[in-house]
């Protein structure tokens, strides 16, 4: 049994192959009877169109976050200045601000000495979404570092949580360890500690 499980690969597009060379395989062929490739034949092109699905299912949804991160990233652009002007202007009162929401909590976090409570999640083939808390910050510089490396890498710069880190697997169909840890930003500067780091595992 060990030796025909290691015959069948796990990444779907090597899988794909291998069963369309099984029904490639002539009629009748080492004992395999013409009805046995039929079926076998039906199923893997059903396979194969399944997978394809996945595949752009995939592709979309990673287009699609894309997308909405830098719409996001535009209209806080927008909201963050008209928030400063209200609060400046003399009709501005706390009751515009909390009909708006944008009347927040009087407490106050020693972001010099504080460290973001980050969390991920595995959302399968390299996407991984990434929630911090923000504690008065003008948000959080992300850091990735691949398994067995020694440098981090700069995710992203976010404003808001949750954050979705896209970039793909590095190799398709294979599992990938990966380490994310946080520090908070106050005007475009890191400040405080880093959080505690983060191991997930992505999924193909």
């Amino acid at each position: 049994m060990k030796t025909y499980r290691k015959l069948i690969p796990q990444n779907d597009q090597e899988f794909v192959k291998l069963s369309n060379n099984f029904a490639k395989i002539p009629n009748n062929c080492c004992g395999i009877s013409e009805a046995e490739l039929a079926e076998l034949r039906t199923v893997a092109s059903d396979y194969g169109s399944k997978v394809e699905k996945v595949d752009e299912a995939q592709s979309n949804y990673r287009q699609a976050v894309v997308d909405k991160q830098e719409c996001r990233r535009l209209l806080e652009g927008q909201i963050r200045p008209l928030i400063h002007r209200m609060k400046f202007h003399p009709d501005y009162n706390k009751g515009i601000g909390a009909k708006l929401g944008i009347e927040g909590s009087a407490t106050v976090y020693d972001l010099n000495n504080s460290a973001p409570n980050l969390s991920v999640n595995d959302k399968t083939g390299g996407t991984v979404e990434m929630r911090f808390s923000l504690r008065g910050s003008d948000g959080a510089n992300l850091y990735m570092q691949y398994e067995q490396d020694v440098e981090w890498t700069l995710v992203g710069r976010a404003m808001t949580s949750p954050f979705i880190d896209i970039r793909p697997l590095k190799t398709p169909g294979k599992l990938e360890v990966r380490r994310y840890t946080a520090v908070y930003t106050q005007k475009t500067q890191e400040v405080g500690r880093f959080s505690e780091d983060v191991v997930v595992t992505c999924l193909p």
